[in-house]
């Protein structure tokens, strides 16, 4: 018998086929920072710990918080060491990750018995997410999100990761921690602006399929904005639109998320509001807040909506109300340029596996996908998102 025949005869081929089920909580918390409530501290199935923790904060909720989040775990008797990053995404990368690698390191963190808690906005969630998934191939943690964004969107999701070579979320892994808290009364101390960027996010699930949500921010857009989603007024005290948002975007983000966790089918109705922002906040950077960019990207596919029939032109005029209901600008000179759009939506493609898989309204509270938007459809609907702009951005847009 010749070589090559025995070659053939003794080749081997194994495939190893296993299933790992996966199981996380989100858990709506209350006063988080009360030594009296021992949520914060505990580990996941409210176990205690032993071990030293790191608690990573970012430096907006160290200066809002910090004495509070130390005596929260001096009164508790927990013994935590402490590390604080600057949130932006123009921080959200390769050296964060690397910095928190090196204090998990140096306190001696245990493979499962001592998850760090990352108290802060989405990026340091993003960052924190990165670092654990990577650190020891991968120990629990703690997500203890504080900006509306955070709570409702990343807060929900398994992925994190930095940004790279000038792309957004280019290095990533999906993790999710097994116990993410939710506190409302963290958004009572964020700015104005991080609360409408916040409900950019909530905007695009109440499009694509939460007519409900739609109709309290309709509603209640200006309350929510002024009162920081606490429901502090006497007519909030009884509607609770702010708890409502919270809860319905979280429970849309879940239902979404509950099959397609891990993003194997790439048609994805939660894309919606980020197939051009991506580049264009990051282009953008640090102008444009995250919200705000999906936002934008939310109204401009809206025109290619209504251009192909799927949205009436009194719905899109409900979206631009909406839009500016929660003080959130509905055009952006960059979403007024259609070559910036076109090249945006091209890397979007490549992200999605050769297709565009676009997410278009069919009406609000409804969504279909498309893959076959074309320029002029896309130079169109940049006209029309330049015919919103306000005068002032027009004339520096044509200067």
């Amino acid at each position: 018998m010749t070589t090559n025949k025995l070659k053939k005869r003794h080749r081997a081929k194994w495939v190893v086929k296993t299933r790992q089920e996966v199981s996380y909580e989100i858990i709506e918390a209350m006063n988080l920072l009360d030594p009296k409530n021992p949520t914060l501290g505990r580990l996941p199935g409210g176990r205690k710990s032993n071990g030293t923790r790191l608690v990573i904060l970012d430096h907006s909720i160290e200066a809002l918080y910090d004495d509070q989040v130390r005596s929260y775990f001096d009164v508790n008797r927990i013994p935590v060491e402490y590390l604080s990053l600057t949130a932006g995404d123009e921080h959200k990368t390769l050296d964060q990750v690397e910095l928190i690698a090196h204090r998990l390191n140096e306190i001696g963190t245990y493979r499962a018995g001592t998850p760090p808690i990352g108290i802060g906005g989405g990026v340091l969630q993003d960052v924190v997410g990165m670092a654990v998934s990577l650190y020891r191939r991968g120990i629990p943690y703690i997500r203890v999100p504080t900006t509306l964004l955070a709570q409702i969107d990343g807060g929900v999701a398994a992925k994190n990761g930095v940004n790279h070579g000038g792309f957004r979320n280019r290095l990533g892994t999906f993790a999710p921690p097994p116990r993410t808290l939710i506190d409302r009364t963290f958004i009572a101390s964020l700015p104005p602006r991080q609360v409408r960027s916040g409900l950019g996010e909530a905007l695009k699930l109440a499009l694509i399929k939460d007519p409900f949500l739609f109709g309290i921010l309709e509603r209640h857009g200006d309350r929510l904005v002024a009162e920081h989603l606490q429901d502090t007024s006497e007519e909030s005290r009884q509607v609770q639109p702010g708890l409502v948002v919270i809860k319905q975007a979280i429970s849309g983000m879940v239902e979404e998320l509950q099959d397609n966790l891990w993003e194997t089918d790439l048609r994805r109705i939660v894309d919606y509001g980020h197939t051009f922002s991506p580049m264009i906040e990051m282009q953008a950077l640090p102008y444009l807040l995250h919200g705000e960019a999906v936002a934008l990207d939310c109204v401009f596919s809206a025109f290619l909506a209504m251009n192909r029939g799927l949205l009436s032109p009194c719905d899109l005029d409900r979206v631009i109300a909406v839009t500016r209901g929660i003080g959130l600008a509905p055009s952006h000179p960059m979403f007024c340029d259609a070559e910036l759009l076109s090249v945006a939506l091209a890397d979007t493609v490549r992200h999605r596996d050769g297709h565009q898989n676009l997410t278009l309204m069919n009406g609000i509270g409804s969504a279909t996908f498309v893959n076959d938007l074309t320029y002029p459809e896309i130079g169109k609907a940049a006209a029309q998102m330049f015919d919103l702009l306000d005068a002032d951005e027009r004339v520096r847009t044509t200067d």
